[in-house]
């Protein structure tokens, strides 16, 4: 399965003659893919609370049974394993042990609607999208606890703000590595938000980066964003669409993973794919 290049200015960022292979398939839900320090992927199968790994050249295995409803992960400079569990609505951070800790759960006295996609940026700093969709094992099977549906921004000390709160649905994000920028998206309303970041965390010039909605995204070394909806559609820094990449099923989430961060790594639907870059992850 081929992609189509939108431009002819750019290198191809995939490589050549490279195809989107399926990894593993059998799951309910495949999401949340995240690669740490080693390219190491980990994804979950969130339906039925499981985390898996794939290590390029060994194949996928299971690494966790009982995952709090593990859904977007990412990877600390700590090599921890944050996770939005949304079992219980709150940030938890696993380590290597398979031990966790809480990061974050409760805001204003509240509980969370249930987190959905996190990011760690350089400073230790933690974003978060809160968005709600209503889950058949909540025991109480609340309704939305947080009077809006926002991103919001974890101090190193545990301090947390909601820095932005203008979605419909707020989902995916993913920050520059130089700690400088965000995009989060608004699936719901197919929008792309760009921020500048402040020094204190909290977000300013909000600008509309594409007219598309997203559930993860993923950023590569040469500043370019990925997103997932219907296909991986790949946007240059400067919001232009510079590749569109079919993907058999309709893909939830990507990141960059192998030994070198060379192999995009894309979970969908029941199934996990790779393909074969020219770019790598950061």
């Amino acid at each position: 399965m081929c992609a189509q290049n939108n431009n002819n200015s750019n290198k191809d960022i995939i490589a050549k003659d490279a195809q989107i292979e399926k990894v593993e398939t059998g799951y309910s839900f495949t999401e949340g893919s995240t690669a740490n320090s080693k390219g190491i992927v980990y994804f979950t199968d969130q339906p039925n609370d499981k985390i898996y790994v794939w290590e390029e050249g060994k194949g996928v295995s299971l690494w966790l049974e009982g995952t709090e409803r593990s859904n977007g992960m990412y990877f600390n400079a700590k090599d921890e394993l944050l996770s939005c569990a949304d079992e219980f609505n709150r940030i938890i951070a696993f380590n290597e042990n398979k031990e966790y800790k809480v990061i974050f759960e409760d805001f204003e006295g509240k509980h969370l609607n249930g987190p959905n996609d996190v990011w760690e940026s350089p400073n230790g700093g933690i974003y978060f999208t809160d968005p709600y969709y209503h889950r058949p094992y909540w025991k109480d099977g609340h309704s939305e606890i947080q009077d809006t549906r926002g991103v919001y921004y974890v101090t190193p000390q545990g301090e947390a703000t909601l820095v932005s709160d203008k979605y419909i649905q707020p989902n995916g994000l993913i920050g520059t590595p130089d700690g400088k920028s965000l995009y989060v998206a608004d699936i719901n309303d197919r929008k792309i938000w760009k921020y500048d970041i402040m020094e204190d965390g909290t977000l300013s010039n909000r600008t509309l980066f594409a007219k598309e909605g997203s559930d993860g995204m993923a950023i590569d070394n040469q500043g370019n964003i990925y997103l997932t909806m219907g296909k991986v559609w790949v946007y240059s820094p400067a919001g232009e669409l510079i590749k569109e990449i079919s993907v058999p099923e309709s893909p939830s989430n990507l990141c960059f993973g192998g030994k070198n961060k060379d192999v995009l790594f894309i979970t969908a639907r029941t199934s996990v794919y790779t393909l074969k870059m020219n770019v790598k992850g950061i």
